[in-house]
C-alpha cells in the first residue's frame, strides 16, 4: 500500500506539509515499461487497444492506436484512444494534440469530444471539460465515458446526487470499463460492496475451443449500513464547539502555523490544523505513547526526489479535541521522526460533518451546524444495482451562504479557482499547512519572468526537491480577494496534479491566510473568506 504524504518545508524557516492520497500510476507505469514492444507486422485491433489501456499497459496501448493511424483505420477514433493512452503516460500536452487531431478529423465523433474532455479535466480547465461532456450527454449519445467525465465534474462540484445518476449510467453502458469501476466505488465509498461472477461468453472461445469465460464485477452499495461500524464516529453529542488555536513555532516569534491540542487514547499531541492534509498523520514517537494499533505497512511518499518514506496505518481508539470525540479512527504514522517538526497534522476534513471556522487572526477554531437542506435526497437505487439506504445530494447554497465561494473538491482537498495577473483562471490548492504562496513554473511562465532561485529551497517528506525558481510580481485573485507576491517560490507541482487527476498551479499558503477569517462547508464544497483591512494596516 502507498500514500501521498507532501510535506513542504521552504527556507529561510517557512514550513508547510499538505497530504494527498495515493492515487497515482507509478507502479502501473513500472508494468508498462516491462511490455514487450508490439511489432508493426501484427494486426493492430481496437479491441487489442483497448484491452491494453485496461491493463494497465499503457505504453503498449499507444503503440497500438499509433498502428491504427499509420494503417490509415478510422484515424480519428484511434487518435481518441490515443490520447487516453497518453494521459495515462502523464503526457498531457501529447494527448491534447491527439484529442485536436481526432475532432479535427471527425468533429462529430463522441469519442474524440470525451477524449478532449478528458484531457481539458487532466489540465485544471473544468468548465470547458464539463461543455464537452454535457453536450454529449443533451444529445442523447450513450457514451460510457461521456458520462464518466461528466460524473467526475459534478463531483468536484460537491453535485454527489448528479455524479451518482451520471455514473449509473456509465456502469449500465460499459460495467467492464475499470475507470468507471473505480468512480462509482470512490463515489460510494465506504458503503460500496464489490462482487465478480465468471460468466460463460458464447462468443469468444478459449485455446480449448470452449466458450471463454468473462469475470463480471457487481458493484452495490450496502444496505442498512449501521453507523456505528462506520470509521471515526462522532460519539459526543457537541453541535458546536471553539477551542484556541496554538501556534506552531519555529523561534521565539516565528509562526509558522496553527494547530490543535488532540488527545490521543489520552495521549496529548500538538497536531497542525492542515486544510491540505486528510485524515491524522503524526510521527512513529507519538503513535508508540498512544499505543496506536498497527494495522497495515504503507509507503508514503511525497515532495522531494530521495523516494518514498516507510510508515503504516494504525487505528486509534479516541479522538478527543475539546468537548469533541471521535472513536475508532485510522491514523497514518510516519516512521522516521517528525511528520514537520512538531507532532503531526490534523487535516481539517476530519470535521467536514460541521461548519468549520478558522479564525486565524483571532486564533479561534469552531465548528456550529451546517444548515438545513431543503430538498430531499436522491437514493443510490439506479444503474448500480445499488439498495437502499444511502443518500446522495446536491451543493445547497443557504440564504446565509451567498457571499461564500463555490470550490472544486479533490479528495477532500480544496481547489479555488484563482486568477493569476489578468491571465487565466486556475485551480490552487487551500493549503494552512505550507508556508507560502506557491506557483508551478508552468502558470507562472505564462504570466511573468521566471528565473532559477539559489537561495530559496524547497524541502518534503521525500528530501529536497532539486529545481526551484522564483516568479516576479504576481496577483492572485479568489474569492472577493486579491494579493498581489514580488516575489513568488516556483516549483513542479506535476506530482500533486498526478495524485488528483487535475492540475494544481499553485498553493494558497498560510503567510497569507493567516490574515484571514475562513468558512469551511465541505459538505457543499463552499469557502468564504473575510479579511479586515483595518486590523492589518
Amino acid at each position: 500500500m502507498r500514500r501521498v504524504l507532501c510535506s513542504l518545508l521552504l527556507a529561510a524557516s517557512l514550513i508547510g506539509a499538505p497530504a494527498f492520497p495515493a492515487e497515482t500510476r507509478n507502479s502501473t507505469e513500472t508494468r508498462v515499461s516491462q511490455q514487450p514492444n508490439r511489432t508493426s507486422t501484427a494486426a493492430a485491433t481496437f479491441d487489442d487497444a483497448l484491452q491494453l489501456l485496461r491493463d494497465g499497459k499503457y505504453a503498449s496501448a499507444a503503440e497500438e492506436y499509433n498502428l491504427l493511424i499509420a494503417e490509415g483505420s478510422q484515424t480519428a477514433r484511434a487518435h481518441a484512444g490515443l490520447a487516453r493512452a497518453y494521459l495515462s503516460l502523464g503526457k498531457i500536452a501529447e494527448a491534447f494534440t491527439a484529442a485536436e487531431k481526432a475532432i479535427e478529423i471527425s468533429p462529430d465523433l463522441a469519442d474524440a469530444h470525451v477524449a478532449l474532455g478528458e484531457v481539458y479535466f487532466r489540465q485544471g480547465k473544468l468548465a470547458e471539460a464539463e461543455h464537452e461532456f454535457i453536450d454529449l450527454i443533451r444529445a442523447g449519445k450513450a457514451n460510457a465515458r461521456g458520462f464518466l467525465g461528466m460524473a467526475k465534474i459534478s463531483a468536484a462540484n460537491s453535485f454527489y446526487a448528479q455524479a451518482k445518476q451520471m455514473i449509473d449510467h456509465a456502469y449500465t453502458l460499459d460495467p467492464a470499463d475499470p475507470d468507471v469501476q473505480g468512480e462509482l466505488v470512490r463515489i460510494l465509498g465506504s458503503q460500496a460492496r464489490i462482487q465478480t461472477r465468471i460468466l460463460n461468453d458464447a462468443g469468444a472461445k478459449g485455446d480449448d475451443g470452449k466458450p471463454g469465460k468473462v469475470e463480471v464485477m457487481t458493484i452495490t452499495a450496502a444496505e442498512n449500513v449501521d453507523p456505528s461500524t462506520r470509521p471515526c464516529r462522532v460519539i459526543s453529542h457537541t453541535t458546536s464547539m471553539q477551542t484556541a488555536f496554538t501556534p506552531m513555532l519555529l523561534g521565539p516569534d516565528q509562526i509558522h502555523g496553527y494547530g490543535l491540542t488532540v488527545k490521543l487514547n489520552g495521549t496529548s499531541a500538538r497536531l497542525m490544523l492542515d486544510t491540505g492534509a486528510s485524515g491524522i498523520v503524526v510521527d512513529r514517537k507519538i503513535a508508540e505513547k498512544a499505543n496506536i494499533k498497527r494495522l497495515a505497512d504503507q509507503s508514503i511518499g511525497g515532495i522531494g526526489d530521495k523516494g518514498d518514506a516507510a510508515g503504516y496505518r494504525g487505528l486509534v481508539d479516541s479522538v478527543k479535541i475539546g468537548d469533541l470525540e471521535f472513536q475508532g479512527c485510522h491514523v497514518d504514522v510516519v516512521d522516521k521522526g517528525s511528520v514537520v517538526g512538531d507532532d503531526g497534522l490534523i487535516g481539517a476534513d476530519v470535521f467536514a460533518q460541521y461548519l468549520v471556522e478558522l479564525d486565524f487572526p483571532n486564533q479561534k477554531f469552531k465548528l456550529s451546524e451546517l444548515p438545513a437542506r431543503p430538498e430531499p435526497a436522491a437514493s443510490a437505487t439506479a444503474g448500480s444495482g445499488s439498495a437502499g439506504g444511502q443518500q446522495f445530494y446536491n451543493r445547497y447554497v443557504a440564504p446565509e451562504m451567498k457571499s461564500y465561494t463555490p470550490v472544486a473538491q479533490f479528495h477532500h482537498q480544496l481547489l479555488v479557482r484563482t486568477q493569476v495577473n489578468s491571465g487565466a483562471t486556475r485551480l490552487f490548492l487551500l493549503d494552512t499547512g505550507s508556508m507560502m504562496n506557491t506557483i508551478s513554473p508552468a502558470a507562472a511562465k505564462d504570466v511573468t519572468k521566471v528565473s532559477g532561485d539559489s537561495t530559496m529551497h524547497v524541502k518534503g517528506l521525500n528530501g529536497e526537491v532539486k529545481n526551484v525558481f522564483s516568479g516576479d510580481d504576481i496577483t492572485l485573485t479568489f474569492g472577493s480577494l486579491r494579493q498581489r507576491n514580488l516575489d513568488i517560490v516556483a516549483f513542479d507541482t506535476s506530482r500533486i496534479s498526478n495524485s488528483m487527476g487535475t492540475e494544481v498551479s499553485g498553493i494558497l499558503g498560510f503567510a497569507m491566510l493567516r490574515m484571514l477569517d475562513i468558512k469551511i462547508d465541505y459538505r457543499d464544497g463552499l469557502v468564504e473568506f473575510n479579511f479586515d483591512s483595518k486590523r492589518w494596516r
